[in-house]
């Protein structure tokens, strides 16, 4: 689809990892709120595919390919942004990976990998773009987890990942204001879509080769397969609404949980003072009583 560079009365929003799940339901929610919308993603033999979706929804997306850890590709992208639409209002940063296994069955590539993209992903863009959201006094939004407040076994290098943006996030966002950017968390519970499939968990071979912690991986699978089951967990386009109503609203809120059930949990953490209150729960995942 061709783009016109012009940003006329619409306004901007670029949008990473958008070739499947919740990145994918926000491109398409924005497009057709009116947002222009840059649809990134990492892997291009994606883009056919959503280039197909979003004709057939009759929404336009101007589709990118992008790696969050590359950084002259984000320099890149942030030109592009400057030369053919004259700035950007919006970045939602979605792009993400899991990493399920503890601190013995995963490498130290696999803690790494999961903060380069996690955290580092979204430092570098955020950094990138900054110069052109305070032009337009925009917004940034990333979209974190309920696991970037509560940390969830068997889920070491993934938590550490989101609590580090959580944190940087949190720092930011008084800086960034004061200069008329406004920062915002989006965190999402169990959320049916590819997210976890794309994680490539062998859940036969993480218990193959778990060891002694066996009986707790087994109990944690079985709690998780039941929270991503249809029934409990929210769909990408529940998620995808809040972060439109995000990007759309007035003043939201700084930390933002997608559903009731995501509000509660992450309440858990609040006046926890000495940590007792969340690893009684999360012990509890793993079969401990």
């Amino acid at each position: 689809m061709a783009v016109q560079p012009s940003r006329q009365n619409s306004r901007i929003v670029l949008i990473t990892g958008t070739s499947t799940g919740i990145g994918r339901a926000t491109a398409f929610a924005s497009a057709a709120a009116g947002w222009r919308t840059i649809a990134t993603m990492r892997n291009p033999g994606h883009a056919e595919a959503l280039r197909a979706d979003a004709a057939e929804a009759g929404v336009e997306l101007d589709i990118r390919i992008l790696d969050v850890t590359d950084a002259d590709a984000i320099e890149r992208e942030a030109d592009y942004c400057r030369r053919t639409y004259g700035g950007l209002d919006a970045l939602v940063n979605n792009a993400g990976s899991a990493a399920l296994g503890s601190v013995e069955s995963l490498d130290m590539k696999a803690f790494r990998d999961a903060m380069e993209v996690n955290y580092f992903g979204v430092v570098a863009m955020t950094k990138a773009f900054m110069p052109l959201l305070r032009e337009s006094s925009g917004r940034v939004l990333t979209i974190s987890s309920v696991g970037g407040v509560v940390g969830q076994p068997f889920n070491e290098a993934y938590c550490a990942a989101k609590f580090a943006v959580e944190g940087f996030l949190e720092s930011l966002q008084p800086v960034a204001k004061s200069v008329g950017v406004g920062v915002h968390l989006i965190e999402p519970g169990a959320v049916s879509s590819e997210f976890v499939a794309n994680a490539g968990v062998d859940a036969a071979g993480m218990l193959a080769g778990a060891g002694p912690y066996r009986p707790a991986l087994s109990a944690y699978l079985e709690r998780t397969t039941r929270q991503f089951a249809s029934s409990n967990a929210q769909t990408p386009e529940e998620v995808a609404g809040i972060v439109l109503d995000t990007l759309d609203g007035p003043s939201p809120a700084f930390r933002i949980q997608t559903s009731a059930w995501a509000r509660d949990f992450v309440s858990a953490k609040i006046n926890d003072l000495d940590g007792s209150r969340v690893t009684s729960m999360t012990q509890g995942w793993v079969g401990l009583a």
